[in-house]
C-alpha cells in the first residue's frame, strides 16, 4: 500500500538532456587544429642546409638506372623473357660501397695536389732561371749557386770576399746591388715563405766584433732580411737562422772547401709535396 501511495503520490521526472556536450567537440576540435597549426609551423621554418643536403640525398637515391622491365610490368605483366632484358649491370652509382666513393675522392685529391705541385715545380725553374740571369748580369755567377730542392727553390750566396769581407756582416756595395735585385724578384713572387740561413767554417773567430761564428752566421742573415724588407719583401713572409759550422755543404779541411761553407742561403720554402726527384738538385739536396 504503502508503495502504491508513493507511486501514485510520486511524479516521474524526464532526464533532461545534457546542453554543455558541444564542448567535449569543440574541445578536440581546438585540439586538432593545434597540432595542425604547429604541423604547418614546423614545415614552415625549414633548414635550408638540411634542405639541400636532403634533396641532394634523395637524387642520389634516385640516380640509379630504372628497370626497363618496370613499364611493360604495369601494363602486361612480367615475364622470364622481360625480366632478362630488365637486369641492370651492377653497381648502380647511387649503390656504390662507400669504399670505392673514397677511394674515387682520394685519387680526385691526389690528382688535384700533382697538379699543385707540379705548377709550383715550374714556377721555381722561372725564378731560377731569372736569378741566374741576374747573376751572370753582375759577374757573380759563380758565386750565386741556385737549385730546386725538395724544400723549395735554394738561392746560395757564397759570402768569401764578395759578399762579406771576412768576420764582418756588412754587405759589400758590388754585391749588395745584386741582392736587392733578388729581393726584387722574391717580392714579386708573393706567395712562399722566405727563411734566411748564414752558414760559416769551422774556423773560430778572431779579431772580429762577434764572439762566435754563432753571432756572424745570424748578422749575416740579418742584414740580407734587411735588405729584403727594405726593397718590399712582406716581412711576415721572412724568417731567419744561424746555424755557424752545423751544416757544411764541403769538407772544412781545405781551403777550398770552407770557402763554400761561408755562405747565405734564401729559400723559398714549397708550399706542396714535390712530384718526383727527377732532377738532380732534388736528388743531391734534402
Amino acid at each position: 500500500m504503502a508503495s502504491n501511495r508513493r507511486h501514485k503520490g510520486g511524479h516521474h521526472e524526464e532526464e533532461h538532456e545534457n546542453e554543455e556536450r558541444w564542448l567535449v567537440s569543440f574541445a578536440d576540435m581546438m585540439t586538432l587544429l593545434f597540432a595542425l597549426f604547429m604541423v604547418l609551423f614546423s614545415i614552415s621554418s625549414v633548414n635550408t642546409s638540411k634542405f639541400e643536403a636532403l634533396q641532394k640525398s634523395l637524387n642520389d637515391a634516385f640516380s640509379g638506372a630504372v628497370l626497363d622491365g618496370g613499364k611493360s610490368m604495369l601494363q602486361t605483366g612480367s615475364s622470364s623473357s622481360e625480366t632478362e632484358q630488365s637486369s641492370v649491370q651492377p653497381p648502380l652509382p647511387a649503390l656504390r660501397p662507400l669504399t670505392d666513393i673514397r677511394a674515387e675522392t682520394s685519387k680526385q685529391s691526389a690528382a688535384e695536389a700533382a697538379k699543385a705541385s707540379k705548377e709550383e715545380e715550374q714556377d721555381f725553374r722561372a725564378l731560377k732561371r731569372r736569378i741566374d740571369n741576374l747573376a751572370k748580369e753582375a759577374g757573380l755567377d759563380g758565386r750565386v749557386k741556385v737549385t730546386v730542392r725538395r724544400r723549395g727553390l735554394v738561392i746560395q750566396l757564397l759570402t768569401d770576399k764578395v759578399f762579406f769581407d771576412s768576420g764582418r756582416a756588412t754587405l759589400k756595395p758590388g754585391a749588395k746591388h745584386l741582392v736587392e735585385k733578388i729581393a726584387q724578384v722574391v717580392r714579386d713572387e708573393r706567395e712562399h715563405p722566405v727563411v734566411v740561413e748564414g752558414h760559416t767554417d769551422s774556423q773560430p773567430i778572431s779579431g772580429s766584433q762577434y764572439p762566435s761564428n754563432w753571432e756572424l752566421s745570424g748578422a749575416r742573415a740579418g742584414a740580407v732580411i734587411r735588405d729584403f724588407v727594405a726593397e718590399g719583401v712582406n716581412a711576415r713572409r721572412v724568417s731567419g737562422g744561424m746555424y755557424a759550422s752545423q751544416e757544411p755543404i764541403d769538407s772544412n779541411s781545405t781551403s777550398e772547401g770552407r770557402a763554400k761553407n761561408r755562405r747565405v742561403e734564401i729559400v723559398l720554402s714549397r708550399l706542396n709535396a714535390p712530384v718526383s726527384s727527377d732532377s738532380s738538385d732534388t736528388e743531391s739536396h734534402p
